[in-house]
């Protein structure tokens, strides 16, 4: 079976969820504390993955219009948006927490990362192509004359 295109969807800022709860933000206060938090939760290559698997479906919009966009690091994005919504650290934090990771811990969630993306795309192209499905080979209809 051949895989099907996907075709950028672009939704408004403000409808994306990661922009609704902060995961573009800046802190102020604490931002050591935010990063030490960030490198454990990135590290636990099960608790990091169970997020990822929770936000692709949470967070629709937001992956939406950024998983049909094939331009940009999508591992790395489902990972940031994890964080946030589990621990409701900015991307920025999360940044700076995968530098301090082992090259294992960063094997590991880019697996659960490529995996997360795979179930969000088998889900997506089968909520937008299942219209489809029920066409059969037959094209035109056969009329009694």
């Amino acid at each position: 079976m051949r895989k099907k295109l996907l075709i950028r969807k672009y939704i408004h800022y403000l409808d994306w969820e990661d922009f609704k709860n902060g995961m573009w933000n800046t802190v102020v206060v604490d931002e050591n504390k935010l990063l030490r938090l960030a490198i454990e939760f990135t590290g636990d290559c099960e608790k990091y993955s169970s997020a990822m698997l929770k936000v692709i479906f949470e967070w629709r919009q937001t992956m939406i219009n950024s998983l049909t966009n094939t331009s940009i690091n999508q591992r790395a994005f489902v990972g940031h948006c994890a964080v946030c919504f589990e621990l409701g650290i900015p991307e920025y934090i999360t940044r700076m927490a995968w530098k301090e990771l082992t090259e294992r811990q960063r094997i590991d969630a880019n697996k659960k990362a490529d995996y997360a993306i795979k179930i969000w795309r088998r889900n997506y192209e089968e909520e937008n192509f299942k219209l489809h499905t029920h066409l059969g080979k037959q094209m035109l209809l056969e009329w009694n004359t």
